[in-house]
């Protein structure tokens, strides 16, 4: 199983530095960055909080890092055109030396397209358009020319060089509805959602059924997810905080508390545990409570 990290970009370029260095010094697999412009909240005052840009801040890590893998969690096809993507991340995968794994999503926070004036469709558009948009970045990214006569995106024997230094970037696509299951059936590596081991196991089950409907093996595709992590030598303390969060999943204890929830997810398929940075603190706290993370779920895990 893969450990992953995901530093908030709400905080300081240097603690985003600092953060992914360490975790690629201490065996993390991965390091992930959100993709939204502001908040999501409607109180003013809280989406007003600064967001370090996604796109540009993977490019810099991908020249500050050697090993770890890079990836954004996820880019919205709302609000980037998938050529402009496809050209993005082959470029990042030639800066990175092949670490790049392209996250992608169908957009859905409601503030930033409102505040952009950028068109949120209703669910059914949004995820055929979605499905457009991916068409077009996998033929940029693997064939010589590409065209696509969409209703929603022309290219038109549309080039895209260099390819990458990866005969195939990895697709990683974060969703949970069914038709957003079928289209990572016919395209995508990986998948990802937010959920405990119980919900991740149904809606894996769902994505083995689009799978099979797809004449496609359900172990190639790649499974991950994430969950907010409260982690303190108080465990009682820790799963009081877990239980209050209003995050979609949330979990709460010391770190060997946290190994039997780890490994339900490993019991499930999961093949791999994204940890958000957003509950560890920041600075010599934040590193220490990695390190017990990754030195004690992790060496369970892989044995």
């Amino acid at each position: 199983m893969r450990f992953s990290i995901w530093p908030s970009v709400g905080q300081p370029w240097h603690e985003v530095v600092d953060t992914v260095r360490h975790a690629e010094a201490t065996g993390w697999d991965r390091a992930y960055l959100a993709d939204h412009f502001m908040a999501n909240s409607a109180d003013r005052a809280e989406a007003a909080a600064p967001l370090l840009e996604a796109t540009a801040a993977l490019s810099a890590l991908a020249g500050l890092t050697d090993r770890i893998v890079l990836a954004p969690l996820v880019l919205g096809m709302t609000y980037r055109h998938p050529a402009v993507v496809a050209n993005w991340a082959a470029t990042v995968d030639h800066v990175s030396n092949g670490r790049l794994v392209l996250g992608l999503g169908a957009g859905w926070q409601v503030n930033e397209h409102e505040q952009y004036g950028i068109d949120l469709p209703a669910p059914g558009p949004l995820v055929s358009r979605f499905h457009e948009g991916l068409r077009v970045i996998e033929g940029l990214l693997t064939r010589e020319s590409t065209t696509v006569a969409g209703d929603y995106y022309r290219v038109t024997d549309a080039l895209c060089e260099p390819k990458p230094v990866q005969s195939r970037v990895p697709l990683l696509v974060g969703c949970t509805g069914e038709r957003m299951l079928g289209i990572v059936a016919r395209h995508a590596d990986e998948w990802n959602m937010w959920g405990l081991p119980d919900r991740v196991a149904e809606r894996s089950a769902v994505l083995d059924r689009q799978c099979e409907k797809a004449d496609r093996d359900p172990a190639t595709v790649q499974r991950s997810c994430q969950a907010l992590w409260f982690v303190g030598d108080d465990g009682d303390e820790a799963r009081a905080e877990a239980a209050a969060s209003p995050a979609r999943a949330a979990i709460g204890g010391t770190p060997e508390d946290l190994v039997e929830t780890v490994e339900g997810w490993q019991a499930v398929g999961v093949d791999e545990v994204i940890v958000p940075d957003f509950t560890l603190g920041t600075g010599p706290r934040k590193r220490e409570l990695m390190d017990a993370i990754i030195e004690v779920t992790a060496a369970t895990t892989r044995g």
